[in-house]
C-alpha cells in the first residue's frame, strides 16, 4: 500500500501522501453512509410488508403453482 501511495505522489496524482489517507477515509465514510441508507430502506420495506397483512399464498409451492398457471395461460394466449 505504501508503494501505491508513493507512486501516486511521484506521478502527481496526489500532492502529498496524507491525501491518500484523506481520500480513503472519505470513500470509507461514503460507503458507510450508503450502507446505512440501504439498511434503513430495507427496514422500511420490511415494516411496510408486515403492515400490509398476510400474503396471498400459503407457501413457496403455492407461489410456484401460481407462476406456472400464469406462464401456461400466457403461452396459450392468442396475442403471442
Amino acid at each position: 500500500m505504501a508503494k501505491l501511495v508513493r507512486g501516486a505522489v511521484e506521478s502527481g496524482e496526489l500532492a502529498i501522501s496524507s491525501e491518500a489517507v484523506r481520500e480513503a477515509l472519505q470513500e470509507w465514510e461514503r460507503r458507510r453512509t450508503r450502507q446505512r441508507e440501504e439498511e434503513q430502506e430495507l427496514r422500511r420495506l420490511w415494516d411496510d410488508s408486515l403492515d400490509s397483512g398476510p400474503g396471498r399464498f400459503a407457501d413457496i409451492d403455492a407461489i410456484k403453482a401460481e407462476a406456472r398457471r400464469r406462464r401456461d395461460a400466457q403461452q396459450r394466449s392468442p396475442d403471442r
